[in-house]
């Protein structure tokens, strides 16, 4: 598998919810022991694949990254509980290519 070292969150803007998802991806991290891997936000319309090895995006940007390789989609993107189980899952898939929903 490729390894993970940059995650994207995106929203429309780049500036709301990417921005908080961003804090709680450094949290949930941090919590889960994995080091080395740097979060960052950006809208929609600045992404593209190659701007980091994990994109992770609310339910209603999802169809614009379906071609992304590895993705996780957000149902509640305010539930620490579910970023950090997905987080974990993401780390530890084996395939290149995945999207977690």
């Amino acid at each position: 598998m490729a390894e993970i070292r940059k995650v994207m969150c995106c929203c429309g803007s780049g500036l709301g919810s990417s921005m908080m998802v961003q804090m709680n991806i450094e949290k949930a991290l941090k919590n889960l022991g994995i080091t080395g891997v740097s979060a960052a936000h950006t809208s929609l319309s600045e992404v593209s694949p190659a701007s980091a090895d994990l994109f992770v995006v609310g339910r209603d940007i999802a169809p614009q990254l379906k071609d992304y390789p590895r993705v996780i989609v957000l149902q509640k993107i305010m539930s620490m509980k579910e970023l950090t189980e997905k987080l974990d899952k993401a780390f530890k898939e084996e395939a290149d290519e995945f999207h977690i929903e």
